[in-house]
């Protein structure tokens, strides 16, 4: 586990290998490149969440990197903020 402050929000995040999102903002950091927690991306810019999705009954956030736009889904954590993950739900994904 590592500690690091969220790059939008500036709260202070404890996440792992599998999870760099921050559970306040939801934002995130363009990290992985081709699997999850590969840490291979060379962009490294901010992720926005500019959506939620459910798979199997699990919440699932999309983020959109802010400079090469590429999109990537990760699980939602308990520790999420869920109004903000409710607000995402109410706005289909374009």
């Amino acid at each position: 586990m590592e500690k690091y402050a969220c790059g939008h929000c500036g709260e202070i995040v404890v996440g792992g290998r599998y999870n760099n999102h921050c559970p306040h903002c939801l934002w995130s950091k363009h990290l992985d490149e081709k699997i999850p927690g590969d840490r291979a991306s060379t962009c490294q810019a901010l992720m926005k969440p500019v959506g939620v999705t459910q798979k199997d009954g699990t919440w699932r956030i999309v983020h959109q990197c802010a400079r090469c736009k590429k999109r990537a889904v990760v699980d939602s954590s308990p520790k999420d903020n869920f109004d903000l993950i409710i607000e995402f739900s109410q706005h289909p994904l374009t």
